[in-house]
C-alpha cells in the first residue's frame, strides 16, 4: 500500500511538472488602444433618416443566385474609411426589420432579393429539423428573406433547418442542428463558404448556391481547454476575471468570421480571455487536404488590457469594452493596390459586472489593418465602441455590413429588443 501511494505521489508530481506554467503572459497593446486611465464619453443618439429608394427586386422574374459581394460605391456615398476619419456617421434607416434580435448574416442575390443567414430555434421562431422534431436552443441556421430591398425579412411559414440531417433522429454531435450558432457566410464567386459555432468549435461548410451545404470540417482545432491538455500560445491563454471565477486556460474559438481574398480562405476566432485577442487561421481556398495554420500575424489585435473601474458599467467603462472577449468578425475591403485596407467590425464583451448571472457588457468595436494584408499587423478605431454606449446587448456584437445601390448598411440591434438597419452618411 504504502508502494503505492509513493507511486502515485510520484505520477502526481511529475504530471505537474510537465504541466505549463499557469497564467496569462502580457500581450502586446495594439495601435488605437486607450490608455488605461481612460474615461469613456457618452455616444451621441443616432439620427433617423428616410430610407432610400431602390428599384424593388424582380423576385418573380428570374432566379436568385450567388453574387460576389459588392464594393461602395466610393466618393458617391460615404464608405467604413469616411467613417474612420470623421467625415461620416451611421444614422437609422428602418428601426425594426423583423430580423432576430440576437444576429444576422446578409447576402444580396443576383436578382435583388436579400437572405439573412441565422440560427433560430422551436422557441424562437417555431423551427423543426428534417426529421420534423422541434429544435432545441440556440437552435440551427435558416434563411430570412427579403422582397422589398432590405427593409424588411420573414421566414417561411413552415420554417425548417437549412442544412438537414444525415438520418433520422438527427444526432447533435453530427448533425449540429442544436448549435449552428453565429453563422458567418462569403461567396468567393465560384463557392459559399459559411463558419458557425458548436459548442466553442468552429464549424466550416461549402456550397455552390448557399442552400445546399457540404458535411462540416472542424477548424484548427478550435475548443476550450485545460492546460493539462496541452499548451497553448500568450495569445489564446485565458487570464483572470475579477467576476468571473476561474476555470478553463485556453480558447481558440467562440463565434467566427470568414473571408476569401487572393486565394486564401481566412477563419477568424476569438483566442483567449481577459485580455481577449482576434486571431485567424488560414488555408489556400482550393487545398481542402491542407490543414488551417495559425496566420503569422496573431494576435491580429488586442483588446483592453484590464477590466476598468469596477463600479462602472456605462459610458465611462467604454474604452474596457473588449477585455473579456473579441469575436465575431466582418470584413470588408476598401482600395486597391498598396493603398487597399480591410476594415473589420467585431463583438467586444467586457463580461458580468458584480452580481451579474453571465456575461453582460456588449460593444460593436472596428479595426483596420495597417497594412494591404489580412495577415498582419491591424489597429483599433480610437473611439470604439461605436454606435451605443455600455452596457449595449447580446446582439449589437454580431452586426452585418451589406452593401446595396452602392451605399454600405449595417444591421444590428441598438435596444437589445428589435433588430435594425442603418446606413452610413455623410456628415
Amino acid at each position: 500500500m504504502r508502494l503505492l501511494f509513493i507511486a502515485s505521489l510520484l505520477a502526481a508530481v511529475l504530471l505537474a511538472a510537465c504541466r505549463p506554467a499557469p497564467g496569462k503572459p502580457p500581450l502586446p497593446a495594439t495601435a488605437g488602444q486607450p490608455p488605461s486611465d481612460s474615461v469613456g464619453t457618452p455616444r451621441l443618439p443616432l439620427a433617423r433618416v428616410t430610407p432610400a429608394s431602390v428599384a424593388l427586386p424582380a423576385v418573380a422574374l428570374t432566379a436568385p443566385s450567388l453574387v460576389p459581394e459588392r464594393a461602395p460605391a466610393t466618393g458617391v456615398h460615404p464608405t467604413l474609411a469616411d467613417f474612420w476619419d470623421g467625415r461620416a456617421r451611421f444614422a437609422v434607416d428602418v428601426d425594426d426589420t423583423g430580423l432576430p434580435m440576437g444576429e444576422s448574416e446578409t447576402v444580396v442575390l443576383s436578382n435583388g432579393e436579400l437572405w439573412s443567414y441565422v440560427h433560430a430555434s422551436q422557441r424562437s421562431a417555431g423551427v423543426v429539423d428534417s426529421c420534423g422534431a422541434p429544435v432545441d436552443f440556440p437552435g440551427c441556421v435558416v434563411i430570412y428573406r427579403s422582397v422589398d430591398g432590405g427593409r424588411t425579412f420573414a421566414l417561411p411559414e413552415a420554417p425548417a433547418c437549412l442544412i438537414p440531417c444525415r438520418q433520422c433522429p438527427c444526432e447533435a454531435d453530427v448533425d449540429h442542428m442544436v448549435q449552428q450558432q453565429y453563422p458567418r457566410v462569403y461567396f468567393d464567386g465560384e463557392r459559399m463558404w459559411m463558419v458557425y459555432e458548436y459548442l466553442g468549435r468552429v464549424k466550416l461548410r461549402e456550397s455552390a448556391d448557399g442552400l445546399a451545404w457540404s458535411e462540416p470540417e472542424h477548424v484548427a482545432g478550435t475548443v476550450i481547454w485545460h492546460l493539462w491538455h496541452s499548451d497553448c500560445p500568450a495569445e489564446e491563454r485565458i487570464g483572470r476575471h475579477p467576476f468571473v471565477p476561474f476555470n478553463y486556460e485556453c480558447l481558440r474559438g467562440g463565434p467566427p468570421g470568414v473571408y476569401v481574398d487572393d486565394g486564401q480562405l481566412y477563419v477568424f476566432v476569438a483566442q483567449g480571455r481577459n485580455p481577449g485577442a482576434m486571431g485567424c487561421f488560414t488555408r489556400p481556398v482550393d487545398r481542402a487536404d491542407q490543414p488551417f495554420v495559425a496566420c503569422e500575424g496573431n494576435p491580429l489585435f488586442v483588446g483592453a488590457a484590464s477590466y476598468g473601474p469596477l463600479d462602472e458599467t456605462g459610458a465611462p467603462a467604454n474604452p474596457f469594452f473588449d477585455f473579456r472577449t473579441i469575436s465575431s468578425a466582418e470584413l470588408q475591403a476598401l482600395g486597391d493596390g498598396e493603398a487597399r485596407r480591410y476594415y473589420m467590425l467585431y463583438e467586444g464583451v467586457r463580461g458580468p459586472a458584480a452580481g451579474d448571472p453571465g456575461d453582460t457588457q456588449f460593444g460593436l468595436g472596428l479595426a483596420r489593418s495597417l497594412t494591404n494584408r489580412i495577415d498582419g499587423p491591424w489597429e483599433k478605431y480610437p473611439d470604439n465602441p461605436i454606435l451605443v454606449d455600455l452596457p449595449g446587448n447580446i446582439g449589437l456584437g454580431h452586426a452585418d455590413l451589406v452593401v446595396l445601390d452602392g451605399r454600405t448598411y449595417l444591421y444590428t440591434s441598438l435596444d437589445g429588443v428589435v433588430r435594425s438597419r442603418l446606413v452610413l452618411v455623410w456628415e
